[in-house]
């Protein structure tokens, strides 16, 4: 595809594209409360992800001080704990860094090396940055750089987080292509002057009719083909 041509790095969004977050949530909360049945668990999952949304737009809007995810997380642990009766201090304790325990998706560990032989690949996620390296560890996740948007004090879609991609790509956005499952993602990036391919995983964001991403692939192998191809 044209659109994924002539580039230079490969930025990846982590969290639900290289990542299965919100199944990896789901076991978290399930091990912290392994009397709890699916609907609580349901219950406690949307509780910690209504509250994470909330908390980074606040802060996007200026209405909240900047706070890591290690912040938010334990503050999310804590409503999960609150709403599900879990009194015991070291599993909230441990609940509260359930992000870093993420599971990768089957084909993310491979696709990420066969694209790092051919292009400078960088991990973009609005993790901590204490949490990305805990996560990429766990994961097994190998790129060439891991960039927390801790590091500009912002969150995902703010501009300065895919700046922050593009100045360490050291070169022109539009020789940069941002890989993401989330559609909101991609249209930041694209705004940004980056290159896009929207990858589908379950959960993800897809886009819309009218999203002119340079690619769309239904499974990260097709992307990788696609970039690899001689």
């Amino acid at each position: 595809m044209a659109g994924i041509r002539d580039i230079e790095v490969v930025v990846f969004d982590v969290l639900g594209t290289l990542v299965d977050e919100p199944g990896g949530l789901r076991a978290e909360i399930r091990a912290a409360v392994p009397a709890a049945g699916d609907a609580l668990v349901e219950e406690s999952f949307s509780l910690w992800q209504r509250h994470r949304e909330r908390e980074q737009r606040r802060i996007g809007q200026g209405r909240r001080a900047y706070a890591s995810t290690d912040v938010i997380d334990a503050e999310a642990a804590q409503l999960v704990a609150d709403h599900a009766g879990l009194t015991e201090p070291a599993a909230i304790a441990r609940l509260a860094t359930a992000s870093r325990r993420l599971p990768p998706w089957d084909d993310s560990a491979a696709g990420l090396d066969r694209i790092a032989r051919r292009y400078p690949v960088v991990g973009l996620s609005n993790a901590g940055r204490t949490a990305l390296l805990r996560l990429a560890a766990h994961a097994g996740l190998r790129w060439h750089q891991g960039l927390s948007a801790e590091s500009v004090r912002a969150y995902k879609p703010a501009p300065e987080v895919y700046r922050l991609a593009v100045d360490t790509a050291g070169c022109p956005p539009e020789r940069v292509l941002m890989v993401a499952a989330h559609a909101w993602d991609l249209r930041a990036a694209q705004s940004n002057g980056m290159r896009t391919a929207y990858v589908c995983r379950p959960g993800g964001d897809p886009p819309t009719d009218t999203d002119g991403f340079g690619g769309r692939f239904d499974e990260l192998g097709e992307l990788v083909d696609e970039l690899t191809a001689t």
